[in-house]
Parts: structure tokens; sequence; C-alpha cells
């Protein structure tokens, strides 16, 4: 089979976004204000919240960067689903409850009434620059899957995949995202287990695999280092657990059991997606060594799988990056516009004032993502989604837990202070430090010894105050 598509491909490739695209139409008709687009009125099942969260956490970084980095170092590639898979049970085990009964729409809404104002602000900044980063992410995927199938350059195809991610989500908000999310979520596991379990049959099973490659790097979850990659994983954890898309999900259901399961349900379904993406890379390492690593999960659907699953696989492919990319915008556009814009701007504003403002932002920051793009064309996908969550994590995640589990216990002027020193500190780690250890711990550890001094200073000026 030859690198071109054909025509069998195209069609089954336009029925299948026919389909979502009906899908999302009819998402559309139940958004009537700005609450049915932000968090689908708090009126959506298990099977929503799971369609919702898998739907932006599986993009272009679960399928074609999970591909691209097995084909480079193998197994060390899982960690992206499987931390997701991981952070996605520990937020129905201990974090939907209280968040579902704080009855709070986004992360800075929760942090602000814990430690005031100013920590909104300062976690808006950080928080909307770690998504931006994942964002980046599905572009890099969508420019690998698009220039792969239409022989296009890659800014063209960067922006045909900015300018889907607006029509995706501006139109559909949550119920979009989650409606779809379903669709997606069916439709990739047709796509990812069938080219799966073809990559692994095709490679000789276990045994083909373990002749083919060298125990390491390619069998190993620490390829690329023990301390790298296992902060590939930890970043993954707390940036679940930080991040506005999967906590708006489990706020938008219309029960707590609806939300908890619906993340127990995304905890089971997301790990399988990277197995399978690994294998797929593993055989384009065997098959094909000297293509681009972006392109190998592409280059596989077009040169060994029928063309008319194949371009199923394909639209799959490309709703999956779209998607995710979409999801994500979403959620900045929904923390700029409810902690920025109307805490600042337009305390008044009214409820269609807002959602106005909630498309305009999604326009705005797809516009960003395009500029920032056309200088990071060849960066290595899961790099940026990596960076993304552990920027997250670093910034939110130790604070959220003070406001969800230890109220009133850790002064408030040190848990803003964290806010800021702990990113600043990643990102210095990352651009400017010469460190052993991921600049993530780093971040982490600024956190962790800020929100201690916090709870020693609060403790001691209660007792201080009790005494007196």
């Amino acid at each position: 089979m030859g690198y071109d598509l054909t025509a069998k491909h195209v069609v089954a490739a336009v029925l299948t976004l026919i389909g979502v695209a009906l899908v999302g139409k009819y998402a559309g008709r139940h958004i009537r204000g700005s609450a049915d687009f932000l968090v689908g009125g708090h009126k959506a099942n298990a099977l929503i919240v799971a369609g919702t969260i898998v739907g932006t956490l599986v993009g272009g970084a679960s399928t074609i960067g999970t591909a691209q980095m097995a084909y480079l170092y193998g197994f060390a590639a899982w960690w992206f689903t499987l931390g997701a898979g991981i952070g996605c049970l520990f937020l129905a085990l201990f974090f939907v409850k209280p968040l579902y009964q704080g009855q709070k729409d986004t992360v800075p809404e929760i942090l602000m009434a814990e430690f005031g104002p100013v920590s909104g602000t300062v976690s808006t900044i950080f928080v909307s620059l770690g998504i931006f980063l994942n964002i980046v992410a599905q572009v890099l995927s969508a420019i690998a899957l698009l220039t792969t199938m239409f022989k296009i350059s890659p800014l063209p195809a960067a922006f045909l995949s900015l300018l889907l991610m607006a029509f995706y989500v501006a139109f559909g908000g949550i119920w979009g995202t989650g409606l779809v999310g379903i669709v997606k979520l069916f439709l990739i596991y047709i796509a990812m287990l069938s080219a799966g379990l073809m990559a692994w049959m095709w490679g000789g099973g276990w045994a083909g695999y373990q002749a083919s490659f060298p125990a390491y790097p390619y069998f190993s979850f620490f390829g690329r280092g023990f301390w790298q990659d296992f902060a590939s994983g930890f970043s993954l954890i707390i940036g679940v657990l930080s991040t506005q898309t999967y906590i708006q999900a489990v706020v938008a259901g219309k029960s707590l059991n609806h939300a908890r399961l619906g993340a127990i349900l995304s905890a089971m379904l997301i790990p399988p997606i990277g197995l399978a993406g690994i294998f797929v890379g593993l055989y384009m390492r065997i098959h094909f060594p000297a293509i681009d690593s972006a392109a190998a999960f592409p280059l596989f659907i077009l040169t060994h799988i029928n063309p008319w699953l194949g371009g199923v696989i394909l639209a799959t492919l490309l709703i999956a990056v779209v998607g995710t990319g979409a999801g994500l915008t979403l959620g900045i556009s929904t923390i700029l516009v409810k902690d920025i814009y109307k805490l600042y701007l337009d305390k008044k504003a009214s409820d269609v004032t807002l959602l106005k403002a909630c498309r305009f932002m999604i326009l705005v920051i797809l516009a960003l993502t395009l500029l920032f793009i056309t200088g990071n064309i060849k960066s290595l996908v899961l790099k940026w989604s990596f960076m993304s969550m552990g920027l997250r994590g670093v910034t939110v995640f130790l604070p959220l837990c003070v406001a969800l589990f230890a109220k009133g216990k850790v002064d408030r002027k040190a848990a803003v202070i964290s806010m800021v020193l702990a990113p600043l500190s990643m990102l210095a780690g990352k651009f400017f430090l010469r460190v052993d250890l991921d600049p993530l711990f780093l971040g982490v550890l600024v956190s962790f010894l800020i929100i201690s001094c916090g709870y020693v200073i609060h403790r001691i000026s209660y007792l201080s105050k009790r005494n007196t």
C-alpha cells in the first residue's frame, strides 16, 4: 500500500466527521446561557462527565504523541496516559466530593474563597499558561497528521487545525465536548485498539518485539532516566488534579455519584489507549527507521490499514486532536472570563455578555497559539504536554489541597506567594538553571516549603490570639 490518501480514505473520513458534527450540532441545542455553556447546567450524567474528561485528555499527546515518543524511547511513552489514569482515579476517590459540594465552577474561584482575590488572579495567569502549552501540543499533533495526510506544509496545517478547534467548541461548549466526547471515546477505542492489535500481531507479539529491541531503554518505564520519566508521570497526576477542564467536568455532574463514576470511568479507559500507541510506534521503528517520528501513527494507518477503516481512524485522530485542543481552550476562556473579565472589567456583565466574551476569548487564544507554534513546529509533542501539566500542578495542586482539605489552616499570603514562586522556580529550572533533577521537583519543593511556612505562621498566630 502507498503513502497517499485514496478515495476510500476520504469517503470514510468525511462520513465520520459528518456524524460527529451532527452530534455537536445536537449538543448546541442545549445551550441557553453561560451556565449551560460552561458547566452544562449541572445536568451531565456519568457518561457525559467521562466523555468530557476523556475527550480532552485523550488527544494528540495520547495518540500521535505517544506513538512518536515510543518510536524514540519505547515504554517511557506510556507515562502520559498511565499518569492521566492515575490522576483521574485520585480525582474520583479524594477530590470529587469536596469539588462538587463546593459549588464553584473554576479553580480560581475555589482558591479565592480560601486565600482572597489575589490568589485567583495569580493562579489564572499560570494555569492559563500551562493549559496554553497543552494546546500547543495538540496543534503539533495536528500538524503531523495533516501534513502526512494531505502533503501540505506545516503552517497551513496549523492554521487549519486551529480553525477546526474554534468551530468545535465555540458553538458547543461543555455540551459539545461532552456529547462529542462520548462518540469520540467510542471511535478512539475502535481506532487505537485496532491499530494496536494489528501492530502487536504484525510485530510478532511480545517475543517479536523483544527480539527487535534491547530491554533498555525500550521496555523500561524509565528509558530516558528515572527522574525524568518519574517526573513525567507525576506531572500528569498533579496536573489532572489541578486543571480547570477536568474539574469543570465533575462540577457539571447531575449528582455526586455521577461525577465520581465519570472520573472512575475515565481512569479505566485512558491507559489502554496509550499502550496501543506504544506498539504502533515500536512497529514503525522496526519497519520505517528513518521517518519523522511524529508521522509514525499517521503513516502506519496509510500504509498498513484497510482504507475504509483507515479513513475512520484518520478522522478519529483528527477529532481527538481538535477535541482536546478545543476543550483546553474552553478551560482557559472560562477562567479568563469568570476570574479576570467579570471580576475586574465588568462586574455587572449580563449572561449574554459573558457568553459572547467566552467565545471571543476562544478565538484570541487560538490566534496566539498560531503565533507561538511557528517557532516550535519540530518539537516533541509530549515535551509540551508534560511541561503543561507540571506547570499547572506546581501552581495549584498544594494550594488547592489546602483549600479543599485544610481550610483556614494556612496563611493567605504564604499561599499566594507559593503560587507565584513555585511555577517561576520550575520555569527557571527548565530554561535557565542547570539542575540534575527535573525542574518539576524544584517547583513542588518550593510550593511545599512555602505552604509549610504558611501553616506554621497561621498556627503561631492562632495560638497567640488564643493565649491573649
